[in-house]
């Protein structure tokens, strides 16, 4: 059985945090510290849909989700929640918002 491009995507995140064995530059980092390289990310997505980048927007996109999953890894070791606390929630929300469209299946 293969993992999914999701899970393979969360273990990637648990290594480079992995106090023993991780990237020192992943390993230092706080919630505080990449907010600048998110606020980058969320420009990089702009500029690539300005510029009519389709190819460019996918890489950027990527990027933006690193930073959600690099947030969600720093939560979990704190035990605040996870990334699937983060797509729960958002879940909830829409189905909130737009109720007479979606249905929460079981």
């Amino acid at each position: 059985m293969t993992k999914s491009a999701m899970a393979q995507l969360l273990e990637i995140m648990q290594q480079l945090r992995d106090p023993q064995t991780g990237c020192p530059w992943d390993i230092k980092q706080t919630f505080e510290s990449i907010v600048p390289h998110t606020l980058e990310e969320a420009y990089e997505v702009a500029d690539a849909i300005e510029k009519g980048d389709l190819a460019g927007l996918k890489s950027e996109l990527g990027d933006l989700l690193f930073q959600v999953i690099f947030y969600s890894q720093l939560a979990k070791e704190q035990q605040l929640f996870d990334f699937n606390d983060v797509v729960n929630t958002l879940n909830e929300k829409l189905v909130r918002r737009h109720p007479m469209f979606l249905v929460m299946r079981q």
